[in-house]
């Protein structure tokens, strides 16, 4: 990763943070995007204390295209060339039934897990492809495997993500871009808080009685896939805890 620039989305915490940490230890340059400007004025301070990382930080939401175009294209000429784009923004809204959906929520997910993830592919794939070389990694969900109750629109967007991450291998085969799908299962972050909208007791129990994976975990496999030579490419990574069969077994051990 020596030399090479990392663009992450959402990295200002849970997996996005935890890619920028490993990536920076590997020696890459980072793009750490998010919406907390105070959270990537740290992190980046961190890296570059910890590791000497060069990064370059962007306040933004990957909902709003015209934002996103505008940060993109204005990207000073030294941090253009991107290597890898890690689509890492994403949430989760809330866990009512469809007749009793929130619409803000719905369109919140809608927004930013398939078409944020879409304005940003669209904006740095041309690039990627004149050079001949790049890769795509979305972070999508086990969710996008397995519909849940509660679940209906955010795995609906995680459906969305998989099926776009194939779509882009057949779109990109013999374009020497490659694309990698990952599927976490349970990963203790900041998820189940924004999914319940700060309520911090009611997240902690989601990860009570098991061991959960960490953002860390999630973070050394994305390395781990970037980094195989060119030849090889890893298109789809599912990664569950090892209490987690899948999202209605969980082995939970009573205190």
């Amino acid at each position: 990763m020596k030399f090479k620039t990392i663009f992450i989305t959402g990295a200002s915490a849970g997996i996005g943070q935890a890619c920028a940490e490993i990536f920076a230890e590997a020696g890459a340059r980072l793009i750490l995007l998010a919406r907390r400007r105070e959270k990537l004025i740290k992190l980046s301070a961190d890296l570059l204390k910890k590791f000497g990382t060069e990064s370059f930080s962007i306040e933004c939401d990957v909902r709003n295209f015209k934002s996103v175009e505008k940060v993109i294209n204005n990207l000073p000429q030294e941090w253009k060339n991107i290597d890898v784009l890690i689509n890492n923004a994403g949430l989760a809204r809330g866990i009512e039934k469809i007749q009793d959906g929130v619409l803000e929520n719905w369109e919140e997910m809608i927004d930013t897990n398939i078409k944020g993830l879409l304005y940003m592919t669209r904006l740095l794939l041309p690039d990627m492809i004149k050079r001949g070389e790049g890769h795509i990694v979305n972070i999508a969900s086990l969710a996008g495997r397995y519909v849940y109750p509660g679940g209906n629109v955010y795995c609906a967007t995680k459906f969305a993500v998989k099926a776009l991450s194939e779509g882009m291998i057949i779109d990109l085969n013999g374009t020497g871009i490659k694309v990698t799908n990952v599927d976490p299962g349970l990963v203790e972050t900041e998820f189940s808080e924004v999914r319940f909208r700060g309520d911090k007791e009611r997240a902690k129990k989601i990860y009570e009685g098991y061991t959960p994976l960490t953002g860390k975990d999630i973070a050394e496999i994305v390395l781990f896939a970037v980094s195989r030579p060119q030849h090889v490419m890893i298109q789809d990574i599912l990664i569950t805890p090892t209490d987690q069969a899948n999202p209605y077994i969980l082995n939970k051990k009573s205190n």
